[in-house]
């Protein structure tokens, strides 16, 4: 068995008394000792801080030093649009195979400094971003190219009502980011600045942002970070918990190659001139599963306390198996047990009741529209 890797933060999660768990090849910490639902309650009333550096950060690079380059080879990989980005703005899209199967999901920005809006960022999930890179590396065309960087930077995201602000004391220019945009600034630690790469976005429904620094640097800044007292240590226990509640998809649990965007209920991601297809590997998968609509990804408000987890089976009221759970647990937020998962249409219509099947007995529950807990993006006054 391969030895586990370690994030640069590794040594503060063992420190700091963290649960730790082999998750996607790396040792990270699952909770901390104020405990998974204490620390999803935290970031939705404060903020709460997330080591992700074990996911992958990469920039695409054109020879030719164009833009249009570089974002009209991404663009035959990947169902958003990704010539019309501006800089400094950040997209949310997937990699699919020739089948329009999610290969993965991933965050693509455009660099906003000046001198380097040629260059593509994109972010990965951990578990697939070994896989990703070898995808780049033979779909890319000649002469534009995949520079990983998970060797030189770390990645945190601080999320909840309270991390702009607490974020914007170190330069008050991050406070005029709105979702889904970022930029380059500068962070004045009391010793000494640090430079850093700062998107307003993250993965749990809160207002929050998602921080790429060197590092030694990122090491600083969370020791900064942490002295605040709105600011906690978050494992991914609750981070599962807050993405679930929110509605949004994780890979390999509600995503994966036998997914198509629009059955995951992503087409929204994919922008209307791109829904022909053509294009990008995948296109007419998108396209068909748009006309013929065999199965979507629903919400799931199971009655009663009983959670329905992954691979629980869903029914008619009659008895048929018309789905399967993807993602289920305890909602803290919710103050009750929440799910999601694929239904067979036209079984997916809020409001209809289905069956979950937990421990061999049917368990009713209701079909309804995500997220279950109202996401508080910032996009501006």
């Amino acid at each position: 068995m391969a030895e586990l890797k370690k994030t640069t933060l590794h040594g503060l999660h063992t420190a700091l008394g963290a649960k730790m768990v082999p998750f996607a090849g790396y040792d990270m910490p699952v909770q901390y000792p104020l405990g998974v639902m204490k620390e999803h309650l935290h970031t939705r009333e404060h903020a709460g801080l997330f080591d992700v550096s074990h996911m992958g950060q990469v920039f695409i690079e054109a020879d030719d030093g164009t833009w249009e380059t570089a974002a009209k080879a991404l663009e035959a990989l990947v169902p958003a649009s990704i010539v019309d980005l501006e800089p400094g703005q950040q997209r949310y899209t997937q990699l699919l195979d020739d089948n329009g199967g999610i290969l993965d999901d991933l965050m693509v920005s455009r660099i906003n400094m000046p001198g380097h809006d040629h260059l593509l960022y994109l972010v990965v999930n951990a578990g697939c971003k070994d896989a990703d890179y070898a995808h780049l590396d033979t779909h890319l065309p000649d002469g534009v190219r995949a520079k990983v960087k998970d060797d030189v930077l770390s990645l945190v995201a601080l999320q909840g009502p309270k991390a702009v602000e607490i974020v914007g004391a170190l330069n008050p220019l991050i406070r005029k980011l709105t979702f889904m945009t970022h930029g380059e600034f500068e962070l004045n630690l009391p010793d000494g600045p640090i430079y850093a790469h700062i998107s307003r976005s993250g993965y749990t429904g809160e207002d929050g942002v998602e921080i790429s620094a060197k590092h030694d640097d990122m090491v600083r800044l969370v020791g900064h970070l942490l002295e605040h007292d709105a600011v906690e240590m978050i494992g991914l226990g609750a981070r599962d918990s807050l993405r679930l509640e929110a509605g949004l998809c994780l890979y390999g649990n509600d995503i994966d190659t036998t997914t198509s965007p629009i059955e995951a209920g992503l087409i929204w991601s994919v922008q209307k001139h791109r829904r022909g297809g053509e294009g990008y590997k995948g296109a007419a998968r998108v396209a068909g599963d748009l006309k013929t609509k065999t199965r979507r990804l629903v919400g799931l408000k199971p009655e009663g306390r009983a959670p329905a987890r992954a691979h629980t089976e869903i029914q008619s009221l009659d008895g048929v198996k018309i789905g399967e759970v993807t993602s289920g647990g305890f909602g803290p937020s919710v103050g009750g047990p929440v799910a999601m998962g694929y239904v067979d249409v036209p079984h997916n219509k809020t409001g209809s009741t289905v069956n979950l099947i937990i421990r061999g007995k049917a368990q009713p529950a209701t079909v309804v529209k995500l997220p279950f807990v109202p996401n508080r993006y910032y996009r501006g006054v």
